[in-house]
C-alpha cells in the first residue's frame, strides 16, 4: 500500500489508529465510506512462512472489525446501495460495503456466519476459469512447487531456472523468482501450461489448491441463493487484462458475466479487475468494462469513496482487510483517510 519499511509503516498506522488522529481526521478526510477487499477468511492457522499467508484474515478479526464499524456508526450496505449512495452524493451517515474476490470456500463457511451475525452484505467476484478449473491458482500452486524440495531445477521460457529452496528466506526469494517469471515474462494464456509443468516436474497437483480452497458451482449457487451475497464478476480466467489485446480483454470482461449468468442464473451487475494495480488496470479496461454494462468494477487501488466517484464507477478504489494489518487500529487509520494520500502521491480521490 505505502512504500517503505514495514515496520515502520505498522507503527504509523497504529500510532494513527489509536491515538484518537483517526477519529479527528475522518470528518475531513473520511469521504462517504469505503468498500473493504476481502480474500479468504479462515479459522485455520496460516504457516509463518507462507507467502500467501496475506490474504487470509481470521473470522474472529472480521466480528471485531464489523463491531468496531457499527460503534464509529458506519452502515453496512450492499454494493448496489454503495453506488446508489455515491451517485446521490452520500448522506449524513457513512457507509461501508464489503467485498471478496476469487470466491474462497471459507468465504461461505467461516465468513458468512459473521456476516450473518451483523446483516453485513458481501459482494463475492467469481472467475470462472478458476472454478472450472481451466486456469489454477496459480499463486498457491507456486508456494506449493518451492515448498516440495530444497533444490527446484526447471524448464521455462526464456531459460531453465535453479533456485535454493532449503531455508524459509531461500523459498521467499524462490517464490519471488518465478512469480516474476510466471506474470511478468510469460504471456498470459500460457501462463497455466508453463505452471503446470512446473508442477509435474516436481510431483504437485496444479488443480488441488483450486480444489482444496475455492467454492465449486453448487456451492456458489447456495451462496448466489444467500439475502446478504451478491455475486460479481471477475474476468473468465483471472489474466492482467492490460497484458491482452483488446479483443481478447472484452471477451475476458463480457464473457466472465454470460457464464456467471448461464451457471447461477442471474447477470452479474459489479466486476473486479483481476489484481486491480496500475499495471493491471487503466483507461482501456475501464472502458471496456462500462461497454460491457457492469454498473461497477473496483480496482485494488488504495482509497475512499467521494462523490465525484459518481463519475468513475468502473473505477472504484477499495481498502484492503488483510493479514498483514489484522488489528483494529490499522484499519482506523486507513478509514480515517490518511493514508490514502501517502499511497497515491498526494491524491485524495483515487480513481485509476
Amino acid at each position: 500500500m505505502i512504500d517503505g519499511n514495514e515496520a515502520l509503516r505498522r507503527l504509523m498506522l497504529k500510532g494513527v489508529g489509536c491515538t484518537g488522529i483517526a477519529r479527528l481526521a475522518r470528518p475531513l478526510l473520511g469521504g462517504m465510506g469505503a468498500i473493504l477487499m476481502l480474500h479468504r477468511v479462515t479459522a485455520q492457522p496460516q504457516e509463518p512462512g507462507g507467502m500467501n499467508r496475506h490474504l487470509a484474515i481470521a473470522p474472529a478479526f472480521l466480528d471485531a472489525l464489523i463491531t468496531d464499524l457499527k460503534r464509529q456508526d458506519y452502515a453496512f450496505v450492499t454494493l448496489d446501495e454503495a453506488i446508489g449512495r455515491i451517485r446521490q452524493g452520500g448522506g449524513r451517515q457513512r457507509f461501508i460495503t464489503i467485498t471478496a474476490d476469487d470466491a474462497y470456500r471459507d468465504n461461505l463457511t467461516d465468513a458468512l456466519p459473521v456476516l450473518e451475525k451483523h446483516g453485513a452484505p458481501v459482494t463475492i467476484y467469481v472467475a470462472p476459469g478458476l472454478i472450472d478449473h481451466s486456469v489454477a491458482l496459480w499463486w498457491e500452486v507456486i508456494e506449493a512447487i518451492v515448498n516440495a524440495t530444497d533444490k527446484l531445477v526447471l524448464e521455462a521460457p526464456g531459460g531453465g531456472l535453479s533456485l535454493d529452496c532449503a531455508t524459509p528466506r531461500a523459498r521467499a526469494r524462490a517464490v519471488a523468482r518465478l512469480q516474476r517469471r510466471l506474470v511478468a515474462e510469460t504471456r498470459e494464456q500460457d501462463q497455466n501450461a508453463v505452471l503446470a509443468a512446473w508442477a509435474r516436474a516436481t510431483g504437485i497437483d496444479p488443480l488441488a489448491p483450486s480444489r482444496d480452497m475455492l467454492m465449486d458451482w453448487e456451492d456458489l449457487k447456495r451462496a448466489a441463493a444467500h439475502p446478504l451475497v451478491t455475486i460479481g464478476a471477475h474476468t473468465i480466467h483471472h489474466y492482467n487484462l492490460r497484458r491482452l489485446d483488446e479483443e481478447t480483454a472484452r471477451r475476458e470482461i463480457a464473457g466472465a458475466g454470460r457464464i456467471l449468468e448461464e451457471r447461477l442464473g442471474l447477470r452479474p451487475r459489479h466486476m473486479a479487475y483481476p489484481y486491480g494495480y496500475a499495471e493491471a488496470v487503466g483507461p482501456r479496461e475501464v472502458r471496456l468494462a462500462a461497454e460491457a454494462g457492469y454498473l461497477s468494477a473496483v480496482t485494488t487501488r488504495h482509497g475512499l469513496l467521494h462523490m465525484g466517484h459518481g463519475e468513475h464507477l468502473q473505477a472504484l478504489p477499495r481498502i484492503s482487510v488483510n493479514g498483514r494489518y489484522q488489528q483494529l487500529g490499522y484499519l482506523r487509520a486507513m478509514l480515517s483517510g490518511i493514508t490514502t494520500p501517502l499511497a497515491n502521491h498526494g491524491r485524495m480521490m483515487v480513481t485509476i
